[in-house]
């Protein structure tokens, strides 16, 4: 992982229209993170890519925020040869929901992660070799922190919206909270202020299918010819299911056979029906891009998450906040269901913050702010929200 800090152009496209990955080396000696927990941690490398032009005043920054599985890569391809543009393509870009051509886009991998941001499978500086399980406990607070630290490297004073989806609308919630100062308008999407009971459950069991793989070794299986990927596949296995609604499962899959139109009766087939090669295929893929270690770190910043908790109650939490609200929940979302939307909305107009909330209607459940034929009905609130937050600031 490279820890040198990358020259900042006002946009990482480069002349061919590729985008570039950057990184910067925060926290160094002797100014390390203190972490929520009282634990220090530094340096910390962030990885980030940077979409559009700065302004000359600087005021027309947007801050994406990923969710438990993604990364920096937003939007774009690096080279010819990548076979998938990024996470959100299909909503940030010129001429888009979160138009490039307008606004200036900073993404970055969260701290704990495993794609260029220092996580447990980073070098630890007092060992040279990985952090492991020996990587500090990290919050969403810790996370949010590292955010705000990268726009100072940048030289960036205030965001026109920080937007995220899933745990990464949990570090909207955070981030205008913690630094109110900074942020024009919050786009949380598909989120809540806790994960409920349920959600935590599901964390566990995810948890728990990668301790129990035996060739996880506490967390110390780098350097090892094979890695705890049987586990790691389990739980992303488990979490999927979470993501979907039992509707888009049932239109997509039903009861159908993955070979032939008749059952094998035997009991060693693991993918008889299609449902569950497709959720064998999805464990497969996420284990050649996704650190164990990690997914242990980043379920437990979520589990740990409650805004209201935190700071007395959610409108007391909100008392402080100066930005403008755009919360969007789908009515097919099981793991952050809409009532957790309405909660934050609530206490929005108890704290009498301005705030708007559409609850939208999906077949796809929990991942639908991320699904392609989805996208127009959230560009049609989205664009509108930003353009005219961006116009009543200047």
């Amino acid at each position: 992982m490279s820890t040198e800090i990358a020259e900042t152009d006002s946009s990482s496209s480069s002349p061919d229209g590729f985008v570039k990955r950057q990184s910067a080396t925060l926290f160094a000696p002797p100014s390390p993170l203190v972490l929520e927990s009282g634990e220090t941690l530094g340096p910390i490398t962030v990885a980030y890519q940077t979409y559009g032009t700065l302004s000359p005043r600087k005021d027309n920054v947007i801050y994406i925020c990923h969710a438990l599985t993604g990364d920096a890569h937003v939007a774009g391809r690096h080279n010819e040869k990548e076979r998938k543009p990024g996470w959100w393509n299909g909503f940030v870009g010129p001429g888009k929901a979160i138009d490039t051509n307008r606004y200036f886009v900073v993404c970055s991998n969260i701290l704990g992660g495993c794609q260029g941001t220092t996580g447990p499978s980073s070098e630890n500086p007092q060992t040279g070799k990985p952090y492991g399980p020996d990587f500090p406990f990290i919050t969403i607070r810790d996370i949010v922190n590292v955010h705000n630290a990268l726009l100072d490297h940048l030289g960036i004073e205030n965001v026109l919206a920080v937007v995220g989806g899933s745990l990464g609308g949990m570090q909207v919630l955070e981030w205008v909270v913690n630094r109110p100062e900074r942020v024009g308008a919050a786009i949380v999407l598909a989120s809540g202020p806790k994960l409920n009971a349920q959600g935590i459950a599901f964390n566990a069991v995810g948890r728990r299918a990668i301790y129990s793989d035996p060739l996880f070794q506490d967390g110390w299986y780098y350097g090892e010819e094979e890695k705890p990927h049987f586990g790691l596949a389990l739980a992303r296995m488990v979490a999927h299911i979470t993501y979907l609604s039992e509707q888009s499962i049932e239109l997509k899959f039903g009861r159908k056979l993955q070979n032939g139109d008749e059952f094998g009766f035997d009991l060693k087939s693991e993918t008889e029906f299609q449902i569950e090669s497709y959720l064998h295929y999805q464990g497969n893929r996420f284990v050649e891009r996704f650190d164990a270690n990690s997914y242990l770190t980043l379920t437990r910043a979520m589990d740990y998450f409650d805004l209201g908790e935190a700071y007395g109650s959610i409108a007391d939490a909100f008392s402080r906040v100066q930005s403008r609200f755009l919360v969007i929940s789908y009515d097919t979302d099981w793991l952050y269901p809409t009532p957790q939307s309405k909660e934050i909305v609530r206490a929005l107009v108890d704290a009498k913050r301005h705030v708007t909330f559409k609850e939208l209607k999906s077949a796809y459940g929990h991942d639908a702010f991320l699904i392609d034929q989805e996208l127009p009905k959230l560009e049609s609130l989205v664009s509108p929200f930003l353009a005219r937050t961006y116009s009543d600031r200047q």
